[in-house]
């Protein structure tokens, strides 16, 4: 059987970057500013503080404004609050993200909450998860909707085909289902308590795997021609000799080559398609506030 379609998701994310760059100075033309993207980091966690510097550097890097906001671990969840009302009456803001997981004691939802839902880019308030679940327009989560790009950019029309999502979170698995729908495909939440898991993703044209579990998907669970968005990073203990364990997603990819049509990698696929949609996110909402038209392409 011929080895899979393996998705480059780097190659599609700089092409959307390429867009979104083009299109920031007809918005410049036309609001007389840059679109702006506020993010706010709360702590010093490694990993965010890396997140945190790819965003700004990608922000610059677009032409548009990017706006740091650090704050300590220990700050007062009404500190956090204040700053993101601040940030909601802010004209030169279009978007604000604040960097999750927030350190332990502070209320994330309520965070989220206090966002204006259109300045909302990372799309977790519950007023764009309503809109979203409405068919209306709405800003939604970046790494759903820089999944259903690469599908739509693999299969064309998603129309009446089968599709299984793996996962139940308001970050990828809820809002993936809900995008899934509005191209018309047929939709089963799954999770990892769904009876007969196995057999239930095997009757997908469309398979999304956002459960957090390293390599739990099998290759034999798979309906050969499928397509696989493996949305899932988890690092494997290391191996004697090894510095750290390799990442993988949350299906098992060398099993799965020899059954599916195509399948995005891990790493290089899925990841770098979210700042990417998150950029895009920015100009879409900055749009919206000037009441210009979304540009097209994205």
């Amino acid at each position: 059987m011929t080895t899979a379609h393996i998705i480059d998701g780097k190659a599609f994310a700089a092409g959307l970057r390429e867009r979104i760059k083009d299109a920031v100075p007809a918005f410049l033309k036309q609001a007389g500013r840059a679109p702006g993207l506020a993010v706010v980091l709360v702590g010093e966690d490694p990993a965010s503080q890396v997140y945190v510097a790819s965003k700004h550097k990608a922000t610059i890097a677009a032409g548009m404004e990017s706006f740091e906001h650090r704050l300590p671990a220990d700050v007062a969840q009404a500190d956090i609050i204040a700053l993101v009302e601040q940030l909601n009456a802010d004209e030169t803001v279009d978007g604000i993200l604040v960097q999750l997981p927030l350190p332990k004691g502070l209320d994330e939802k309520a965070v989220v909450m206090a966002i204006d839902p259109d300045k909302d880019v990372d799309g977790l308030h519950v007023i764009n998860a309503g809109r979203l679940a409405n068919g209306e327009e709405a800003l939604t989560p970046c790494t759903p909707l820089g999944s259903l790009m690469l599908l739509k950019d693999t299969l064309g029309d998603l129309t009446g085909l089968d599709a299984v999502v793996v996962g139940r979170s308001i970050l990828v698995g809820k809002p993936m289902a809900q995008l899934l729908l509005a191209e018309n495909c047929t939709v089963t939440m799954a999770h990892s308590r769904t009876r007969d898991l196995p057999d239930v993703v095997r009757r997908a044209d469309i398979v999304v795997a956002a459960v957090g579990r390293a390599e739990m998907v099998k290759g034999d669970w798979l309906k050969p021609g499928a397509v696989v968005i493996d949305v899932g990073i988890n690092r494997l203990a290391a191996a004697p000799g090894e510095n750290k364990g390799r990442l993988v997603g949350d299906v098992a990819t060398a099993e799965a080559l020899d059954h599916v049509r195509a399948i995005t990698p891990v790493p290089g696929g899925v990841g770098p398609m979210t700042i990417a949609v998150l950029l895009r996110n920015t100009l879409v909402a900055a749009s919206a506030r000037a009441g210009l038209e979304k540009p097209e392409n994205l």
